[in-house]
């Protein structure tokens, strides 16, 4: 009786034994496809950051914030950048605020009943900027010249435009 019962007891421990590595060898398997496909898709991510991070340094090529020169420019004047940068922009965008139908900066009335306005600008470097702007229905773009006076006022003026077709 005692050899029978220590023979299911070690027949249900040999039992136990394999179901257990039979599970512990199910989740260490899930365990490493999770990790190949978790190492994949972070592969696939860091390409993906990778070509996304290339393409913003292309689009910041002209912009004065990545423009060394441009800025070594003002700031050997004695300008602060980081002051006088918003400055500009915003002395561009203030044209926006105007009494009757022509803006100071952009050489179209506009066609619709709303006002042209200076929707976005990029300033490219110490000289120039580009900019868009739209009354509602048509839109176009501009490239302006700026500069600062001695007394270091800004001053805009108009160096090429255009006013895309309606598409009716």
């Amino acid at each position: 009786m005692k050899n029978k019962i220590l023979m299911y007891l070690f027949i249900f421990s040999v039992l136990l034994l394999i179901f257990q590595y039979v599970n512990s060898k199910n989740i260490i398997d899930k365990y490493e496809k999770d990790i190949v496909t978790m190492k994949s898709k972070l592969s696939k991510s860091e390409k993906k950051i990778e070509a996304l991070e290339e393409q913003n340094f292309e689009l910041n090529y002209f912009n004065i914030d990545k423009n060394e020169d441009a800025l070594t420019y003002f700031e050997a004047q004695g300008y602060d950048t980081e002051q006088l940068i918003p400055a500009i922009l915003d002395g561009l965008y203030d044209m926006n605020i105007y009494e009757g139908e022509e803006h100071p900066i952009v050489p179209y009335v506009s066609m619709t009943d709303s006002k042209l306005l200076i929707n976005k600008a990029r300033i490219l470097n110490h000289k120039w900027i580009i900019a868009n702007f739209t009354d509602g229905e048509f839109w176009g773009e501009i490239i302006v010249s700026y500069t600062i006076d001695e007394k270091h006022n800004l001053k805009y003026e108009l160096v090429e435009y255009l006013m895309y077709p309606s598409i009716n």
